[in-house]
């Protein structure tokens, strides 16, 4: 049963994360703040409480995998990163600089303990299903989770791979969908309507749940009964919302592509700071 101390712990975490992210995109530039708030919560929990990894060897053989899909969410994934002891905090400030390590998505080993180069959409799910299947071949332990967007379940790719998983009774391999409603130009339901979602991922053989993504209680008790049911990949269907944290940012379309200025800055720190 998750402990007062760890919600603390969670919340503690993920207003470091999000005050990280949102320096790197002001400094840096870049786009996809929104999308990059709307995961922490999901990375707060899975790697504060459910990923079994080592942050000082993180090439141990029998840690588990985590494929981030939503790539363009990279700023997120370097914060956490960071936050779990993996890198130093210094190295965020190569965030999206010219000829610097850390792009606007994730390119394996460019800090340690980002498995796979992400950023295409479609590409996370079947690259995680190959590092799934490979574990049950060398009986191996370790699960592979895979973060996904909306916008990775557009692509068919996704879909192909969800077919197979369920075919191979890959129980070792999780989906966590960060579920914003947004995405490019405008809401999800109006660009490619994804519903009935859960349905969808039902029938091509998985076992589902559908969670609030900033829950901290909901996330850990839905990630912490890996798998669902036996014999059967598993996916979390996790309801968010872009731009969480910053008042002004929240469910806003405008933050997909935009980057705070000076003043911007200062009043999400001032927020995140609470």
């Amino acid at each position: 049963m998750l402990s007062k101390n760890s919600i603390k712990k969670y919340r503690r975490q993920a207003k470091k994360i999000r005050q990280n992210v949102v320096k790197m995109i002001a400094f840096g530039k870049s786009a996809h703040i929104g999308g990059a708030l709307s995961v922490v919560d999901l990375l707060t929990v899975l790697y504060f409480g459910i990923l079994r990894i080592r942050p000082k060897n993180p090439k141990w053989p029998n840690r588990d995998r985590l494929v981030f899909s939503k790539g363009h969410a990279a700023a997120a994934l370097y914060s956490t990163l960071v936050q779990r002891g993996f890198a130093s905090k210094k190295s965020l400030e190569d965030y999206y600089g010219n000829g610097t390590k850390l792009a606007g998505h994730p390119i394996i080993d460019s800090m340690p303990g980002i498995e796979v180069s992400t950023g295409s959409l479609g590409h996370g799910l079947p690259i995680g299903l190959g590092m799934a299947l490979s574990a049950k071949y060398d009986r191996s332990s370790y699960r592979v989770f895979v973060i996904l967007s909306e916008g990775d379940c557009n692509e068919g790719s996704n879909w192909e791979a969800a077919m197979l998983a369920s075919q191979l009774k890959l129980d070792n391999l999780i989906a966590v969908i960060d579920y914003n409603k947004i995405q490019a130009f405008g809401r999800s339901k109006k660009i490619m309507n994804l519903e009935p979602f859960k349905n969808k991922w039902q029938s091509f053989g998985w076992s589902v749940k559908e969670i609030n993504g900033h829950n901290h209680r909901e996330i850990e008790k839905s990630l912490d009964n890996i798998p669902f049911r036996k014999e059967r990949p598993s996916a979390v269907i996790a309801h968010t919302i872009k731009g969480k944290g910053v008042s002004f940012m929240e469910n806003s379309l405008a933050w997909h592509y935009q980057y705070p200025d000076t003043k911007q800055l200062k009043m999400a720190l001032r927020e995140l700071s609470k």
